[in-house]
């Protein structure tokens, strides 16, 4: 599964179109000291994704130095939701930087105040109080531990399990890893705290049983009685396939978190500010939860992360206690109400799902086509191709690496594959991308589909 990419040189067919230009060889030769100086210096962890230098990239494009120009279906990783490099963006990290507060800890400022008023404003009911944080697995540590006070709080020591769903990824820190479904992320840990379990995640495809007495059973099956469940957390969609949950699923999940006092956290890192075609992903299952958190799409650029929730859930902690280094650092936060605005003013949730539906239809399309394509998840511009071995559901990640590389030699980035096995292809443009851009990218992601089935074909003849 895990691997990184030959940095040798190889000629590719030229690429010139409106928003697509391959001009030279791949890796570019001019970068190969860029990428030779991080492989020397960075940690192996740090390796995997394709070997293409970024040098700027705008909108839904990216550009290297050497003449070479992608439209991004990365997102760079799910962040840029108001495009690359947008103007209001810039102009308003430029402002408060000219400003000359640069950080101020947990100190009071104006710009702190405004992001968290303007979040809680967007936010439905009784998600309204907001604590800002850095990145993703910071607020995932920071949803666990109020679950588990509130749950000790409302019934003893004994009412600690926190439920979450197998193959998630909620980040790479001790807890969320824990709270992670991939058995392999966690192996580092040797001593797993009882207090987590995993139950099957209902995707209709590698998990068939979607009923919600099956998340009761798995628990009955794992010694967990609902009285010792102080909460739930679950990703909105999982970040693997992009697979969602089945809406009366949820709406049971509501009911049971409700009726045994445990809490119910969205991980909305991935999920949130427009991406699947809604403002909030949890919006598709109607319901609202207890606790949510949030990163990535909030500032479409710099490291700003949130948790968001009930009152009584989130002030549990006394002052002082709750604390981030750079929390609501004061650039991040005006690159965030920027990004806010922009995505509010032009209302880019609403061209995420009209641009889903085309980018959806196509790949559906495909599936029939091709017996390697296990599933197709998601919604808005977010998708999971699941590659598998035909007549199995067992990940194809040589195919899938393929796959991605055939993709990038014709102009589309994408990052490495991911999820089961590293078996998905993971499809995310910025939410500006437009229909002509898009339909541009499919037609070469299908040739770039075809060209891998062609390059494995040959392979095994």
């Amino acid at each position: 599964m895990a691997r990184d990419f030959d940095l040798t040189p190889r000629t590719v067919a030229p690429v010139a179109t409106k928003y697509r230009r391959i001009q030279t060889q791949l890796p570019v030769p001019e970068s190969l000291p860029v990428l030779e100086a991080l492989r020397k210096f960075e940690p192996i962890a740090m390796g995997g994704q394709p070997p293409i230098v970024w040098d700027h990239a705008e909108n839904f494009q990216v550009f290297d130095a050497y003449g070479n120009a992608w439209i991004d279906w990365s997102s760079g990783v799910l962040i840029t939701n108001a495009g690359h490099g947008r103007q209001e963006i810039i102009d308003a990290i430029v402002k408060q930087a000219n400003h000359k507060l640069l950080t101020n800890y947990c100190f009071p400022s104006a710009i702190r105040a405004q992001i968290v008023e303007r979040l809680a404003a967007l936010m439905p009911e009784p998600l309204k109080k907001v604590f800002l944080l850095t990145v993703g697995s910071e607020t995932v540590e920071c949803a666990i531990k109020l679950s588990r006070t509130h749950g000790v709080k409302v019934g003893g020591k004994s009412k600690n399990i926190i439920v979450s769903f197998e193959k998630a990824f909620h980040g790479r820190t001790l807890g969320s890893q824990q709270a992670g479904g991939i058995p392999s992320l966690k192996e580092w840990i040797v001593n797993l705290d009882a207090g987590f379990v995993q139950v099957p995640f209902p995707d209709g495809y590698r998990t068939e049983d979607t009923s919600f007495e099956f998340f009761l059973n798995s628990l009955r099956m794992k010694g967990i009685t609902p009285e010792n469940v102080a909460g739930v957390i679950l990703e909105t969609y999982q970040g693997g396939s992009a697979a969602f949950a089945p809406v009366p699923y949820i709406r049971k999940l509501r009911e049971f978190c409700d009726r045994h006092r445990a809490v119910l956290t969205c991980d909305e890192v991935q999920a949130g500010f427009g991406r699947t075609g809604t403002m909030w992903g949890f919006e598709h299952y109607g319901i609202v939860p207890d606790l949510t958190t949030w990163g990535k799409g909030i500032s479409s650029s710099l490291p700003l992360a949130a948790v968001i929730g009930r009152p009584d859930v989130m002030d549990l902690h006394p002052a002082g206690s709750m604390t981030s280094t750079h929390t609501g650092n004061p650039i991040c936060c005006a690159a965030a109400l920027a990004s806010i605005d922009v995505i509010v003013k032009e209302r880019l949730w609403e061209n995420a799902a009209a641009m889903g539906a085309i980018l959806h239809a196509r790949l559906h399309a495909m599936k029939p086509r091709y017996p390697m394509i296990g599933s197709v998840d998601g919604k808005g511009l977010v998708a999971g191709v699941a590659i598998v071995k035909p007549g199995t559901k067992e990940p194809d990640a040589d195919l899938t690496w393929e796959i991605v590389w055939e993709s990038i030699k014709r102009g589309i980035m994408m990052f490495s594959p991911v999820g089961f096995g590293g078996g998905t292809v993971k499809i995310c443009p910025p939410l500006t991308i437009n229909e002509e851009a898009l339909m541009e990218s499919l037609d070469a992601f299908e040739e770039a589909f075809a060209a891998a089935v062609e390059n494995r074909i040959k392979a095994n003849a």
